[in-house]
């Protein structure tokens, strides 16, 4: 099993996490538009997945043995962004040119244009399937690297999400880890006023998963889950973070409003503030 996190690590990653999220409020308002609730939701997973529990390099964002990051709920690319940036992928400075004409960072991830990025992501459902075949060339390369997969929960509402667990289970990815962003709310409204997900951890383990949930904000649990999911439980692994829209924006927290609405001048302010 892996050791307990020390608690200074801990800290130092409470300290990235939150720069994280005052990067994702100015790229955003800098941009007049984006998505900042789910953004928000989804900075403890971002952060220590990129800061403490994958094996990657920014000098060497192509290297064959790097652990692959797949973001299903493309519209949530703002947090991932802060997090290449702050790795070194790219210059910090480079985030205000979010959504702009030209950008690498566009308002859905694209692989082509911005390094560190390993799917052209944004058409919901599709990132599991993705990151399974990433998984299961990985296998058949004999490479021991581990593939971990953001998905949103009102994505998972989506048919294929289910077809690539059932393939996932089939074909035993152990090295696939999965991470639902489970913050209860999509575009239209709550998610269980759209389509009820419950009972979530049983599908999934019907399905032939592990199935660990936690609280997606409390970085000791986050991080614990996902080294225990790297380090291999002979299963595909689902981990669902139970979060907060919004999350560390006391006016973004569970309002659906600022589902894919950009601050004003004065609300970025308030919110910056907070984050301070």
């Amino acid at each position: 099993m892996p050791a307990q996190t020390s608690p200074e690590t801990l800290a130092a990653l409470r300290d990235r996490v939150r720069q994280l999220r005052r990067h994702v409020v100015r790229m955003i308002a800098e941009a007049g538009s984006g998505h900042p609730g789910g953004s928000l939701s989804a900075a403890e997973i971002v952060g220590a997945l990129y800061f403490h529990v994958m094996r990657h390099d920014p000098q060497r964002p192509d290297w064959p043995d790097r652990d692959r990051f797949v973001l299903s709920k493309g519209h949530g690319v703002p947090i991932v962004y802060a997090a290449l940036a702050e790795a070194g992928y790219f210059p910090v400075e480079s985030l205000n040119t979010l959504r702009k004409l030209g950008s690498p960072l566009q308002g859905h991830p694209s692989r082509k244009d911005c390094p560190g990025i390993e799917a052209s992501t944004g058409s919901l459902g599709q990132g599991l399937s993705i990151a399974a075949g990433m998984a299961l060339a990985g296998k058949l390369d004999g490479k021991d690297y581990r593939v971990f997969v953001l998905l949103g929960d009102g994505e998972i509402q989506e048919g294929q999400v289910w077809e690539a667990a059932m393939f996932a289970g089939h074909h035993h990815l152990d090295n696939l880890v999965a991470i639902l962003d489970y913050n209860r709310y999509q575009l239209d409204d709550a998610v269980d006023k759209i389509i009820s997900l419950e009972p979530l951890a049983q599908k999934w383990r019907a399905f032939g998963w592990d199935v660990e949930e936690i609280d997606g904000h409390d970085l000791a649990q986050v991080v614990a889950a996902l080294e225990r999911a790297r380090a291999g439980t002979g299963k595909p692994v689902m981990i669902i973070a139970h979060t907060v829209k919004g999350k560390g924006v006391s006016f973004m927290e569970n309002n659906n409003d600022f589902h894919g609405r950009a601050p004003t001048p004065e609300e970025t302010e308030r919110a910056l503030a907070e984050l301070s």
